[in-house]
């Protein structure tokens, strides 16, 4: 927060922008923070009991198989698949994350042999015991994905117990308070071959939140060493805080105007945990005790029920479809009831700058990643291509997830990357349609009548000296087909064969299959 914001909130003027809330619900079964800029939905985090987030944690594990082809290790951390351990990802070096490099007084370790990738399977055989930390969960059927590059995230910044560099985030640009911070950081007291980065939430905060927030850190890392020695392998060391903590360490910040929690202990206990450092943001944090659900209250539920489906509205009437896949994100752009302008140029790059901004968003919402491709409206105006395209960027800069986008393409398609350190949100959610296997299609009637004919001369053929008459069983969706369409086909069928069809229904088919039996014995036939 810059002075002029900090001046302001000591003279009870409203900060400039939006107004910023914090929705915190917590259920038996899951608790769910939404954060709302003016009303509006912009980002979602749901955590279950049954499922606890492991990303960012730490584990004692111990190295089952090495595979030499995939330059790899696979570690037990203690679940059902081991954890994938790349050899570049086990050299203990500093974390690559956006920071800028600080010289700290007094470093003058002297320097080691740097170890690399050749290097790894002698210092980690088959059996051996490793300190490793989760940097993306399970997904599929795919174990988590580790690093020997430890990082524990506090408040203000962020401990690497086995790195001597320190910095400062990028996203902290002015020249002056880069300043005052690369001097609390040089003066900070850190154990010899440890490093620091201090995180976007330390801009503008005193000195003494960085000492603290470092002798928490550095207790937590005691904490873990202690476990290291003690615990068998294959054992949880430490694990990222529950859901309504880390809202508290990541999201309530300086700008965050209210709070609002439907649970009075959780509500306490976010008001104890940053009352120590700020009495204004404790002020900000209201028990919620109102008949309604909290979440359809402050209208979150609409706009999460909205949010998540296949076609999403856009404000100027167009509208996107999102699909997510296997392999990537589809992402298609459509102007839809967006027919106002004569202008058609106008119109779609309007409808494509507002889909810039939902697609980002969609991204946050959903917590989807990987690859993934957005097919915007064709502009013929290469200029404004560059503006949906640094439009598409400067919405992506508040993304906690990191995230690399390409100009849009000759084709109209921009490419993208975004990280993928767990299941996305639809994953957790929902399950795949037992009735069309994740499909989201079945067969028409049509279809089912061309193969059930097709199985009946089949069958018919084959048994036509010893079976006459067929008994067929079929949805009563394909009943009513070969009733009013098809009767024709079946008798004809009927006299090709010399054998007569019995038709029933059953409801309780798949609309997919039938079956065909001989009448007299029972016996199913199969084509």
């Amino acid at each position: 927060m810059n002075i002029i914001e900090t001046v302001k909130r000591l003279l009870g003027v409203k900060k400039s922008g939006p107004r910023i809330e914090l929705i915190v619900s917590c259920e038996k079964l899951e608790k769910r923070v939404a954060l709302l800029e003016d009303g509006k939905l912009e980002e979602y985090s749901i955590e279950r009991d049954s499922e606890r987030n492991i990303v960012g944690g730490i584990f004692k594990g111990k190295v089952r198989n090495i595979e030499h082809g995939l330059k790899a290790m696979f570690v037990d951390i203690g679940f059902e698949k081991n954890a994938f351990l790349h050899f570049w990802d086990a050299i203990p070096a500093a974390l690559d994350s956006g920071i800028e490099a600080v010289e700290r007084s007094g470093n003058t370790a002297p320097s080691k042999k740097k170890l690399t990738a050749k290097d790894i399977p002698n210092v980690y055989p088959v059996g051996s015991e490793i300190m490793v930390q989760v940097t993306k969960g399970p997904i599929g059927t795919k174990g988590p994905r580790i690093t020997t590059n430890l990082s524990m995230a506090g408040r203000y910044m962020v401990l690497m117990p086995f790195s001597d560099q320190s910095g400062i985030s990028r996203k902290i640009e002015d020249p002056k308070e880069r300043a005052r911070l690369r001097k609390i950081l040089t003066e900070l007291t850190l154990p010899e071959g440890m490093g620091i980065i201090i995180r976007t939430a330390g801009e503008g905060q005193k000195a003494r939140f960085f000492v603290r927030d470092l002798g928490f850190l550095l207790d937590q890392w005691r904490e873990v060493e202690k476990g290291m020695a003690e615990k068998p392998a294959a054992s949880t060391l430490i694990l990222e805080p529950d859901l309504v903590d880390r809202t508290v360490r990541d999201l309530l910040t300086e700008n965050v105007d209210a709070v609002h929690v439907d649970d009075l202990k959780a509500a306490e206990r976010m008001q104890e945990l940053v009352g120590q450092i700020s009495k204004r943001a404790k002020k900000s944090i209201h028990h919620y005790s109102g008949q309604k659900p909290i979440f359809d209250n402050f209208a979150v539920q609409t706009q999460i029920d909205s949010a998540f489906l296949r076609q999403v509205w856009l404000p100027c009437g167009g509208y996107l479809v999102i699909d997510e896949t296997e392999a990537m994100i589809a992402v298609d752009v459509n102007t839809g009831r967006n027919k106002g302008s004569k202008d058609m140029d106008k119109t779609i790059f309007q409808t494509n700058m507002e889909a810039a901004d939902e697609v980002a968003r969609q991204l946050r919402l959903r917590n989807i990643g990987g690859l993934i491709v957005v097919d915007f409206i064709d502009m013929k105006n290469r200029k404004d291509q560059q503006a949906v395209y640094q439009r598409m960027r400067d919405r992506l800069r508040r993304d906690k997830a990191r995230t690399h986008v390409l100009p849009i393409s000759p084709l109209g398609l921009m490419e993208m990357t975004r990280q993928r350190a767990q299941e996305s949100l639809s994953s957790s959610l929902y399950t795949n349609c037992s009735y069309c296997l994740g499909k989201g299609v079945v067969k028409s009637s049509m279809t089912m009548s061309v193969e059930l004919q097709r199985a009946l001369h089949t069958l018919m053929k084959r048994h036509q000296e010893d079976v006459h008459e067929f008994r067929v069983t079929v949805h009563p969706e394909l009943l009513n087909r070969l009733r009013t369409e098809d009767e024709e086909l079946l008798i004809d069928i009927e006299r090709r064969y010399a054998g007569r069809l019995i038709f029933r229904s059953d409801a309780s088919l798949h609309v997919e299959k039938f079956s065909i039996a001989n009448a007299q014995t029972n016996e199913e036939l199969t084509a």
